[in-house]
């Protein structure tokens, strides 16, 4: 089992930036893909980020532009760095880390941005 851990999260106004981080202690942190997805109440749970184990991004459109994704290795961290949030930002955010063709997921962390 693939231990994840969510942190970062919180209550900002729209215009604000937060960084979320996940960490793993999974030895083989640097040699997976991973990703943020973030799910809003009454809504299913949907696509945000992906970085690759050699770093490559991928962004939904809905935040392409004000976020980023970014991992550093040494410290078994992804990071999702939100700027210019908005309302319907507003979600509990998830990381993923995909492991051969199974996916682990973390417990989430809550982003609320109010107007």
């Amino acid at each position: 089992q693939v231990h994840l851990t969510e942190s970062g999260g919180g209550l900002v106004q729209a215009g604000d930036s937060l960084r979320l981080s996940c960490t793993s202690p999974v030895r083989t942190f640097g040699s997976h893909d991973m990703a943020w997805y973030r799910q809003a109440p009454g809504k299913e749970r949907a696509f945000v980020a992906a970085i690759t184990w050699d770093e490559k991004t991928n962004y939904s459109d809905s935040v392409k532009g004000r976020f980023t994704i970014s991992r550093d290795n040494a410290k078994n961290t992804m990071y999702l760095q939100m700027n210019s949030l908005k309302p319907e930002d507003t979600a509990i955010y998830y990381c993923k880390l995909t492991w051969f063709k199974s996916d682990y997921w973390g417990q989430g962390t809550q982003v609320t941005v109010s107007s």
